[in-house]
């Protein structure tokens, strides 16, 4: 069974000498793969999660797992006391561009305010490395070129603003105290674990490879594919996906570094390269040998036609090699996770 009290003291031995790591989101999408990679890696691991959307699994059973909102600072403090934590992992927060469009005040909540609280029991319990999961979303229009680290930022959503304004704290904090904060703005993360032990349980995906596959596999009507005269090469909607193995693999390279180096980091994390939407569909086709329905509808509110990673800084900084760098292994993995369930 998961540990849901806190202990009366300290933990034990950490099994790894950088200690317990911190992980909030801990039972969603994103979240749930960081824990098994630090599981993979033999590093003893505390997840705070409300279970508003993720899912506690079976891997749970082997970590401290308190279910509770970031934004309860009495529990967090409580929980990075008493199993000494250094280091913190932040995936906690709400995800959908549309629904932040049409409720900006729960995103508000949910990321700006929820990373404020625990920002601030962060620095109070005195916590070494904060690594944030921030968006491209921050960068807002950023035509066909990718796009570098240092673009002025300009959030279409309120999803976008509520990440950007978590960044400027986690900055305007850590200059203030001995903090060190890591940023990745993720672009599009999609896939599973290779040995399926987790991935994602939307019953109504909003992004576009979830929404394709529950069409492919007749789970849902057709997919919208939003645009079809965009300024894109095949008018489409161009996204850099990049697998979730390999984005937790970073966070720990990132942790790595972070524990030898000085100062804070803030990088793109994606592949440096763009897949349309119909790039995507035909891909999935060809990989199930099934067609994928779909039909054109206007373009969404709030979204950038072409988002690209510029991940010269992230190669040039870090020591990390993606795995799973093809949109056929991407596909592959996501559609073995979708037959599963």
């Amino acid at each position: 069974m998961p540990n849901t009290k806190l202990p009366d003291g300290p933990a034990s031995e950490p099994v790894v000498e950088s200690g317990p790591v911190l992980v909030t989101g801990g039972a969603g999408y994103i979240g749930g793969h960081a824990v098994l990679a630090l599981q993979d890696a033999g590093i003893e691991v505390c997840v705070i999660d409300d279970l508003s959307t993720g899912k506690r699994q079976t891997f749970h059973d082997t970590v401290h797992f308190y279910e509770g909102r970031v934004h309860d600072q009495d529990l967090l403090s409580q929980i990075i006391k008493c199993h000494e934590i250094r280091s913190v992992l932040h995936f906690a927060g709400s995800i959908k561009v549309d629904e932040s469009v049409t409720n900006p005040l729960k995103y508000y909540e949910n990321n700006t305010e929820g990373s404020r609280s625990l920002i601030e029991v962060a620095v109070a319990e005195k916590i070494k490395q904060f690594i944030f999961s921030s968006t491209a979303a921050v960068y807002g229009e950023t035509g066909n070129e990718p796009v570098k680290e240092s673009a002025v930022p300009a959030p279409l959503n309120p999803y976008g603003v509520s990440k950007l304004f978590t960044e400027q704290q986690l900055k305007d904090v850590c200059a203030a105290s001995d903090m060190q904060y890591g940023i990745f703005r993720y672009f599009n993360v999609a896939g599973a674990d290779p040995d399926l032990r987790h991935g994602q349980f939307l019953e109504n995906p909003t992004h576009l490879i979830g929404r394709a596959i529950d069409a492919t596999l007749g789970k849902s009507l057709p997919l919208t594919i939003f645009g079809r005269a965009l300024p894109t090469a095949d008018g489409t909607g161009v996204r850099d996906y990049i697998h979730v193995s390999d984005v937790v693999d970073a966070h720990l390279a990132l942790l790595k570094h972070m524990k030898s180096a000085d100062g804070s980091f803030l990088f793109n994390l994606g592949y440096g390269r763009g897949s349309s939407v119909l790039d995507v569909v035909t891909a999935l086709e060809m990989e199930t040998g099934q067609k994928v329905p779909h039909e054109f509808g206007p373009p969404r509110a709030g979204e950038a036609p072409s988002v690209i990673a510029d991940i010269s800084c992230l190669n040039g900084q870090l020591d990390w090699q993606p795995k799973y760098a093809t949109l056929e292994q991407l596909l592959r993995s996501s559609y073995s996770w979708a037959k599963s369930l």
